[in-house]
């Protein structure tokens, strides 16, 4: 358990820094125009705000303290 506390926060604060920078990006598919079987959609890249990022870190570093301080 304690291993796997440290392997979690270690990913989640790696994820946490990618979002902080700017680095974790998405893409999202919107309908813009529909009539009958016709449809036409509009693919948008959107970035992960930074401040989940800072939580992200945030979390990750708080479980690897404490799997670090677990018995």
């Amino acid at each position: 358990m304690r291993m796997g506390l440290i392997i979690a926060g270690i990913i989640i604060a790696a994820l946490g820094i990618a979002a902080f920078t700017g680095k974790l990006n998405f893409n999202k598919d919107k309908e813009v125009l529909k009539i009958g079987d016709l449809s036409a959609t509009v693919q948008e890249e959107k970035t992960v705000p930074q401040w989940i990022g800072g939580f992200g870190v945030l979390v990750g570093v708080v479980l690897v303290v404490a799997g670090a301080m677990r018995k």
